[in-house]
């Protein structure tokens, strides 16, 4: 007796980048969407902000400078060295767009859950679209606006919500937040032209090492040498921060770009706030209902419709 052999569909080599791009993108918004759960938990041993994200960046601190001495060795084969703009440009950003947006973005976490974190950080593209009015007077399309005010209507309702039962310190924990959210959209505002001179990779390797160091240096002015002794688990969480959610993410994102375009890419991403929701049910037993449920649908629905229009 024969019998049949099931084939596999031929995928098409031409079809293999964009899968492969697809998946990256997917895979570096959910890792990075862990990142508020393991702050989160890191929290629950009793350390603060300011020793979580110095572990964090001091761990990544040497996979981000290998990032920056391999882009900046291509550069220097198509012969484009950094000029002294370019590193003072480097420093800038580095210090606004990775160490103060990320330490606000510790600080705010000590106070909100993780999803309200996310919906509010979700919102950095409508604030790119906003500082390009104020900045390059820009015009806004009605449907942006129309976006917009879909996305932060979603965000609103999550945090009137949390604001019910949690009191004040949501006020100041989302205020933190979204601080963190604006100062990374001035980071993307004006790293723009920086980027097409110097390159993407080497700009993320040296910006973030400036971050790394800003931070390694904020503990030891802020907090005693003795404050550096935390209990094993902190140690490993803040590992795996800096591994799986940090540079992880980073590189994935990166590479996606490079097959199917920023555009696809952030569209993909947005699985990111469904990832941090997900995880903050099943690791952090946070609430999970028809406000969050209704909020999340309208902020990603307002950023798509930004990110679409965007694009087009």
């Amino acid at each position: 007796m024969v019998f049949p052999v099931k084939t596999i569909p031929f995928m098409p080599h031409s079809q293999r980048p964009a899968l492969t791009g697809l998946l990256l993108a997917a895979g570096g918004a959910i890792a990075f969407s862990g990142k508020a759960i393991i702050v989160k938990l890191s929290y629950r041993y009793g350390v603060d902000a300011v020793t979580v994200i110095m572990y964090r960046m001091l761990i990544a601190l040497p996979f981000f400078i290998l990032m920056g001495l391999w882009a900046e060795r291509q550069a220097v084969a198509r012969v484009n060295p950094l000029t002294r703009r370019d590193v003072m440009d480097i420093v800038l950003l580095g210090f606004i767009g990775y160490y103060l947006s990320s330490y606000l973005d510790f600080l705010g976490l000590q106070y909100v859950t993780a999803s309200l974190e996310r919906l509010i950080l979700y919102l950095n593209p409508t604030l790119v679209v906003l500082l390009g009015w104020l900045i390059y007077k820009k015009p806004i399309h009605p449907r942006r606006m129309l976006a917009m005010a879909i996305s932060y209507s979603g965000v609103l309702l999550v945090f009137w919500h949390e604001l019910s039962f949690a009191g004040v310190d949501v006020v100041w924990g989302s205020g933190l937040v979204f601080a963190s959210a604006f100062t990374y959209a001035v980071y993307l505002v004006y790293s723009g032209q920086l980027v097409q001179r110097i390159g993407a990779m080497r700009l993320v390797g040296w910006a973030t090492s400036v971050a790394c160091l800003c931070c390694l240096a904020q503990f030891a002015v802020l907090r005693p040498w003795s404050a550096a002794v935390v209990p094993v688990e902190v140690l490993w969480l803040g590992a795996l921060n800096a591994v799986l959610c940090t540079v992880a993410p980073v590189l994935m994102v990166m590479m996606a770009i490079e097959r199917i375009g920023a555009a696809l890419t952030a569209q993909t991403g947005m699985i990111g706030p469904m990832a941090t929701i997900t995880l903050g049910v099943w690791v952090l037993n946070e609430p999970l209902n028809v406000w969050i449920g209704a909020g999340t649908l309208l902020v990603l629905g307002g950023v798509f419709i930004v990110s679409k229009h965007g694009a087009k």
